[in-house]
């Protein structure tokens, strides 16, 4: 009995050691397999889809991209709407006159008149006409003198007189000359400076003077025919014509000369030579 148990716990003992032999062997295999192989035997399938996200806030305005090429011609677009009148322009030279237009109807016969007398009256209407014509002249001529007492001014050579009537160059050369005068001619710095300061203490802007090109164009000179050798008063910038319309010449308040058109209107100054004794 005692041999037999001895027996038998030999052979539990073998077979615990090749168990133990076993489970070694076994352990190395399952190390000796990559983890890739082992993660393989265990990787999980990806589920559905999920539902959409909430709409996230606006982001921030982003920078402004290149500019682009620029772009073909557009179409013509339609007329506007017409502007606002523009400024009067500068009033243009005097045209020529007219023709002669044609003769107009008849008119209604007047009634019949009263029996004149018989009388021989030529003599005496040319006689009545010539006394009109004096006593214009009278009543001009006075009131040229009332209008000289009221102011003038004077050199040791010459008096100087504005004539505050508007006229034309033309008739402003006629008015001086009629009463033994002619337009002023300011040849020196002493007879600019009295007139231009007899125009700005009268009150006026500007007159005319006796200085032209009406002759030749750009050639000035004073109404006597002298050259402007010796002494002119420009304003800056004059004269300048460039449509050759302005061929007279106003002196301004400031004495400056500046060329205009001579069929404007406007007060000028006489100039009379003293008589010597």
């Amino acid at each position: 009995m005692g041999g037999f148990e001895a027996l038998f716990r030999r052979n539990q003992f073998i077979l615990l050691l090749l168990l133990l032999s076993h489970i070694q062997h076994l352990g190395l295999a399952i190390d000796s397999h990559s983890t890739a192989d082992v993660c393989a035997t265990h990787t999980i399938s990806p589920g559905a889809k999920g539902d959409g996200g909430e709409k996230g806030d606006l982001g921030e305005e982003g920078k402004h991209g290149k500019v682009g090429r620029v772009g073909p011609k557009g179409i013509k677009g339609e007329l506007g709407d017409a502007g606002d009148q523009g400024n009067l322009g500068k009033t243009g030279p005097i045209g020529r006159k007219g023709d002669k237009g044609e003769r107009g109807l008849s008119g209604i016969a007047g009634g019949k008149g009263k029996a004149g007398t018989v009388c021989d009256c030529g003599r005496y209407r040319k006689v009545v006409g010539q006394l009109d014509i004096s006593v214009a002249r009278l009543k001009t001529s006075m009131k040229f003198v009332k209008n000289v007492i009221a102011g003038i001014r004077e050199t040791e050579e010459k008096f100087y007189y504005i004539v505050q009537e508007e006229k034309n160059y033309r008739e402003s050369l006629t008015h001086c000359r009629i009463r033994g005068g002619m337009l002023a001619m300011p040849k020196d710095e002493a007879a600019n400076t009295l007139i231009a300061d007899y125009v700005a203490k009268s009150g006026f802007f500007r007159v005319f003077i006796g200085v032209n090109d009406l002759e030749r164009e750009g050639q000035y000179v004073f109404t006597d025919h002298t050259p402007l050798q010796n002494y002119s008063n420009w304003k800056e910038g004059e004269p300048s014509d460039p449509y050759g319309h302005e061929d007279c010449v106003e002196m301004l308040s400031s004495g400056r000369w500046n060329d205009t058109e001579c069929h404007l209107t406007m007060y000028f100054v006489c100039e009379f030579v003293k008589k010597k004794n």
